[in-house]
């Protein structure tokens, strides 16, 4: 904004007044100007987030008085960031360690409204069809984030295929390998890539959402899946703090966790996607 010498003080008094009227009728983070009238727009990871959504929105949203708006996304931090920068109201991809590692890393301030379901992470393979088939020196890929890296390597020592440092939690990466007999590599790459990495490794572990895009159904093809029994990584509807009373973000929490939705979920995914409530 540029000022001249010849404008007074009177109209700079009315500039100032007018711009703090319109910076704070303008701010979303504000609770007591917010406005809640449009459409909410949620980010999600097409599958199985983004089919649950559409869902919601085809057969539940109209009669509960929800006006849904359901933007897609391929990988795990721009949803993330669009829901910090106000770009999207909510978003709908991740699970509670993952969120955690995030906030921590980029100082966002987005937190779980409501849990909805598990994906199993699983373990693939092209060309073996049991884990213990896996020969000495053979490659794994992973994911190559924090939290989904030492997730896969927990599937991999719960079955006994490698051991891992006592205590190691959400941080843990190759380097906490004590034991590892089959003497197995690991290649690190982005999780939404995992499975386009099958036919260059031995095997891959695969966050569920990308095992079924990429046609895969864990129920069935996984060599090694995660067991949902108190398991932590429950994916849930997120917004950013001070927006969990947005009446939309309250509508949409119960329609996820309806009856009709859990039916949904399990006649669809049969057991591939679990139901968190």
């Amino acid at each position: 904004m540029r000022n001249t010498a010849k404008l007074t003080t009177a109209v700079l008094a009315a500039g100032a007044l007018t711009f703090g009227l319109t910076a704070c009728g303008s701010g979303k983070s504000s609770s007591s100007s917010a406005d809640y009238s449009g459409p909410l727009v949620v980010a999600a990871s097409p599958t199985p987030h983004a089919e649950i959504l559409n869902f919601v929105k085809k057969n539940l949203a109209k009669k509960a008085g929800l006006d849904l708006e359901v933007k897609e996304f391929t990988d795990y931090i721009t949803p993330n960031t669009a829901t910090e920068d106000g770009s999207v109201d909510a978003n709908y991809f991740q699970n509670q360690p993952y969120l955690d590692d995030f906030n921590n890393k980029r100082g966002t301030h987005i937190v779980p409204v409501v849990t909805v379901h598990l994906e199993p992470l699983g373990l693939y393979s092209h060309k073996v069809k049991k884990a213990d088939a896996l020969k000495s020196g053979a490659t794994i890929a992973v994911p190559n984030d924090a939290v989904n890296e030492a997730r896969a390597l927990k599937l991999l020592a719960a079955n006994g295929l490698i051991t891992l440092k006592d205590g190691v939690g959400n941080e843990a990466t190759p380097q906490d390998i004590t034991k590892n007999p089959k003497h197995l590599q690991f290649k690190e790459v982005e999780a939404a890539q995992t499975p386009r990495s099958l036919d260059d490794v031995d095997a891959a572990v695969v966050n569920g959402n990308y095992a079924i895009s990429a046609g895969l159904k864990p129920a069935k093809d996984a060599l090694l899946l995660e067991s949902a029994k108190n398991n932590p990584y429950a994916n849930f509807l997120a917004v950013k703090k001070g927006n969990e009373k947005d009446p939309r973000v309250k509508k949409l929490a119960k329609l996820l966790t309806s009856p009709e939705v859990k039916k949904f979920i399990e006649d669809k995914y049969q057991g591939s996607v679990i139901p968190s409530f």
